[in-house]
């Protein structure tokens, strides 16, 4: 017995650790489902506290594109002599403007949305993921208030409306679904390299100029160039969103191959959020 109790005493310790497993895709996106309440009202909380107590209201939604079409049309339709695809450059550029404003915005507001919400990280559980979410998901009220401005530049400019517009609904779900996958991957990240918060407007900027939002993609040269454009998603959706309103047909070989670039980022940033969401407590 002694000889027993001395080799037990002599032997190292077994330390056995128990972790959950990591959830899989379907899951996260089930669990988020279940909770798309809370997103919702998060989402319009972020909508009354963007408009509390300002001058003009939601017109700003339509104020705010409005005025970078102005610029856009003096110095590139006008000086520049920009090509427009057949379309007036004014309209050309507003309908590229408001999808391109939808992702920026969703994903600015989105970068910064976990640190700005300390209280809800620490003291509730629920999907974290939402958090994100719901600041892209309030900038479809200013969406939504800026299309009425592209159908008044329809009507100026005699644009009849087509069936193809219906094609501008998968299109902007699409752009969405871009918009939460690079704001929540860069709002995991910044809760632990707050850094990130202010490269994000030089990294959009840099996004908008490949982007084809106040150019068409046919200016680009075909070749290599050509196919870098392509494996940006927001080049596509940008310029499927401007074909499906003003009554031509998307392109769906550049759309099938934006698609599947998105639901890869998609992936991608849902997997990162995932693995730094254990770590989101500790840093806040």
């Amino acid at each position: 017995m002694t000889s027993v109790a001395q080799a037990a005493a002599i032997a190292p310790p077994i330390h056995i650790a128990i972790r959950p497993a990591r959830p899989r895709l379907r899951d996260e996106l089930l669990d988020f489902w279940q909770h798309r309440e809370l997103c919702y009202f998060l989402a319009w909380r972020d909508v009354k506290v963007r408009y509390k107590q300002t001058v003009l209201g939601v017109a700003w939604a339509v104020l705010q594109p409005a005025l970078t079409m102005i610029v856009f049309t003096l110095f590139f339709g006008h000086l520049a002599h920009m090509p427009s695809d057949g379309v007036p450059y004014p309209l050309f550029a507003y309908a590229g403007i408001l999808p391109w404003s939808l992702m920026a915005a969703g994903v600015s507001a989105s970068s910064g949305s976990i640190i700005g919400s300390p209280t809800l990280i620490t003291k509730v559980y629920f999907p974290r993921m939402i958090i994100p979410a719901s600041a892209v998901f309030s900038g479809l009220v200013d969406f939504a208030v800026a299309v009425v401005g592209l159908c008044a530049l329809m009507w100026r400019y005699h644009v009849a409306v087509t069936p193809y517009i219906l094609l501008s609904i998968p299109v902007v779900l699409l752009t969405l679904l871009l918009s939460c996958a690079v704001g929540g991957w860069l709002a995991a990240v910044t809760v632990r390299y707050r850094d990130i918060r202010y490269v994000v407007p030089f990294f959009m900027q840099l996004w908008m100029f490949g982007t084809p939002v106040f150019y068409p993609a046919s200016l680009v040269p075909p070749g290599k160039w050509r196919l870098i454009l392509a494996l940006n998603p927001m080049a596509t959706f940008t310029d499927a969103f401007r074909s499906a309103w003003v009554g031509r047909a998307p392109d769906p070989a550049p759309l099938a191959l934006a698609t599947a670039v998105t639901l890869i980022v998609f992936a991608v940033a849902v997997r990162t959020f995932r693995s730094f969401e254990r770590t989101f407590a500790d840093y806040i």
